[in-house]
């Protein structure tokens, strides 16, 4: 499948690629299909800033990142029946996704951490769920002084300190 993409430009997608939210995604249910496209840019060391895009509607895109690149402690009860469309889930096979929000001044940069995305890497289906635990994984979880940390800590690491 080829798609032109507003923040990739034209990309071709491979079905075995396609990540689809059978019930949309919080906010655009009509959204269901997305690619997984990671910035070529990235330094590689662990920041792990992907985007998805959607298929659907081509100039949509969300950066998201592993919530454990800022928030090692995440762990979320995520009820069993939420996971049902996701089909038989491995713990090998989870991935877990949360938004970026980069605002003008981007030390104000948060995560959503009470709306992750799971999605089953083996058979690409992901689904939205909304975290009772709102006191404990805000929407609004700062995050710029932690990748700050984390640039720093990968820049000395490469210079061997």
């Amino acid at each position: 499948m080829k798609v032109n993409t507003k923040l990739f430009g034209e990309i071709e997608i491979d079905d075995d690629k396609i990540i689809t939210f059978d019930g949309g995604i919080v906010g655009f249910p009509d959204l269901k299909k997305f690619a997984l496209m990671h910035d070529e840019e990235e330094d590689g060391e662990g920041q792990g800033l992907s985007f998805m895009v959607s298929l659907d509607e081509p100039a949509f895109a969300m950066p998201v990142v592993d919530p454990l690149v800022v928030k090692d402690s995440y762990n979320p009860v995520v009820e069993d029946d939420y996971l049902i469309p996701l089909g038989e889930l491995k713990e090998d096979d989870m991935l877990v996704l949360v938004t970026v929000t980069v605002p003008h001044d981007i030390t104000k940069m948060t995560v959503n951490l009470m709306a992750p995305f799971i999605v089953n890497a083996s058979t690409r289906k992901a689904v939205q769920v909304i975290l009772d635990e709102d006191d404990k994984y805000p929407v609004k979880y700062p995050i710029y002084e932690v990748l700050a940390k984390a640039k720093d800590e990968a820049i000395a690491k490469a210079k061997g300190e």
